[in-house]
């Protein structure tokens, strides 16, 4: 996911952005609608000492609401049409321990989750958005919970031995991406241009281009690679091992965090306050190990830093 991104999200013209794979498209869209129902509760944004009254209005709700973007496995509706995904797991035990017990889901499009929650459709984006310049102008971020490389998906035994965007652009292979991912602007970087590349909705869509043979090769997360490949059992394919891209020569990894309006500075406060006890405690890292993450996708930095 995936997320960096399009210009309509804050994004300038290198697409950094978040993805969306496998998503269980007709539960999503059902949900879709109990979103929309919710919409027109407006909250007040005045601050207080401990969160906001947004926290205060929240806590008499005893709901909170989660714009989600449909994308394994960072915040989707699976197949029995429940909310699940790394981002509303840790909602769900932090706002419980802000006191407000339950999480609804406010299912968009990626493109649309800042404007939906300026436009206070919902309450905090928990999509593992990547934090970028553009976006810190228009939200606050809590600190990030992972930081994430990229990885590949190769026919099985990587014949054409990528293993970098430099080895894609070498081989002159087919190069195939989601659309708005990151991975474009990554692979602009070593000179393949747009206009080269196979760009397709999700990774899922990206494995099954490389087992017909429509692609050389598909680029994304190393999380949501790692995890279609394993979930669909494919004997086709193969993921390789994570990289980290490069962006005008320096190393770039994705951070995905929690997005509030920017008037919430209190309510990210104390978000950020009860993420990093569950940092400091391995919890976070258990709340989302079942998603895919690995201990080396936990990060440190901090919004501050991202931001600059």
């Amino acid at each position: 996911m995936a997320p960096p991104q399009r210009n309509n999200t804050g994004t300038t013209g290198r697409r950094f952005s978040r993805r969306s794979m496998l998503a269980g498209a007709a539960s999503f869209g059902a949900l879709g609608a109990l979103g929309a129902t919710t919409a027109c509760s407006r909250v007040s944004s005045a601050g207080t000492s401990d969160g906001g009254d947004l926290l205060e209005r929240l806590r008499a709700q005893g709901t909170v609401r989660l714009g989600l973007a449909g994308e394994q496995p960072y915040s989707y509706i699976d197949k029995n049409g429940e909310l699940t995904g790394s981002s509303p797991a840790i909602a769900r035990v932090i706002f419980k321990r802000l006191g407000v017990p339950n999480v609804q889901p406010f299912p968009t499009e990626f493109n649309s989750l800042i404007a939906g929650l300026n436009s206070m459709q919902f309450d905090v984006v928990a999509a593992g958005m990547y934090i970028n310049a553009d976006r810190c102008r228009q939200v606050l971020f809590a600190d990030p919970e992972y930081e994430m490389r990229d990885a590949f998906i190769v026919r099985k035994g990587n014949p054409k031995n990528l293993h970098t965007y430099e080895d894609i652009k070498k081989s002159g292979a087919k190069l195939a991406t989601g659309t708005g991912y990151a991975e474009i602007g990554y692979a602009e970087e070593v000179g393949i241009s747009e206009k080269e590349m196979l760009l397709l909705p999700d990774q899922l869509a990206g494995l099954l281009a490389v087992e017909q043979g429509r692609a050389d090769v598909f680029t994304g997360t190393a999380v949501t690679v790692r995890n279609v490949v394993r979930q669909t059992k494919s004997k086709k394919v193969e993921y390789t091992k994570s990289l980290i891209p490069e962006v005008d020569g320096k190393p770039e990894l994705g951070t995905g965090a929690f997005a509030f309006r920017k008037s919430e500075e209190r309510l990210r406060d104390a978000f950020n306050h009860e993420l990093h006890k569950m940092k400091k405690s391995g919890e976070l890292l258990r709340v989302m190990r079942p998603f895919g993450f690995l201990e080396q996708e936990m990060t440190t930095i901090t919004a501050k830093e991202r931001c600059k």
